[in-house]
Formats: structure tokens, C-alpha cells, sequence
């Protein structure tokens, strides 16, 4: 049975919040698995990243529309999320992109 795709990204999440605040201790992110979405009958799930210190979201979606991809935008804690999502292969993102991302972004 293939693995849940958000608990394949919750375990990267993890795994790249422990690289991030080893090798960088300004950057304490906030990792959040958010329900919102199903709750309101989207289907889809939502993860967000956030950094408090420099106000910025890193907001992760996968949507049952959109099997195997994850959508993803770079935005601050205060803005709505958008409609424009950039998306990118779940199997192409590992620990190491979501620890770039939060390094380039969050940094």
C-alpha cells in the first residue's frame, strides 16, 4: 500500500525543521498540519511553515485533484493564501528542498 502522501511530507517536514534549527538557530520555524481545508470540504491538505521572526509562510498543499504533486507559495503569516500556487512533483521534493526553501526564504 503506497504511504500517505502527508505523512510522507510531515516526516520531510520534520526531518528538514531539525536540519534547519541545527544549522541555523535564528531560524525556529513552526511546522502546522491544518484540517481548514477538508473542514470546509476542499479536499485537500494543507501544511504550513512558518518563521515568527521574519513574518514569512511557507504554505504546502496537496489536493486530491492533483494526485502525486505539491502545491506550494511563498507568502507572509498576515496575507491570505493566493490562487497562485506553484506545484512541483511530491516524489521531487525530499528533507533537503523544505530545508533550502526554509534557509533561502526564511534566512
Amino acid at each position: 500500500m503506497p504511504e500517505d502522501p502527508l505523512k510522507s511530507l510531515s516526516d520531510m517536514a520534520s526531518d528538514a525543521h531539525a536540519r534547519i534549527q541545527a544549522a541555523h538557530q535564528h531560524i525556529n520555524p513552526v511546522v502546522e498540519v491544518r484540517r481548514g481545508m477538508r473542514d470546509a470540504g476542499i479536499p485537500a491538505d494543507a501544511m504550513t511553515i512558518d518563521c515568527l521572526r521574519t513574518r514569512r509562510r511557507i504554505t504546502l498543499i496537496l489536493h486530491d485533484e492533483a494526485p502525486g504533486m505539491l502545491l506550494y507559495q511563498f507568502i507572509t503569516i498576515d496575507e491570505e493564501v493566493g490562487d497562485a500556487f506553484q506545484q512541483v512533483p511530491l516524489a521531487e521534493v525530499s528533507a533537503r528542498t523544505l530545508f533550502d526553501w526554509m534557509e533561502d526564504y526564511f534566512g
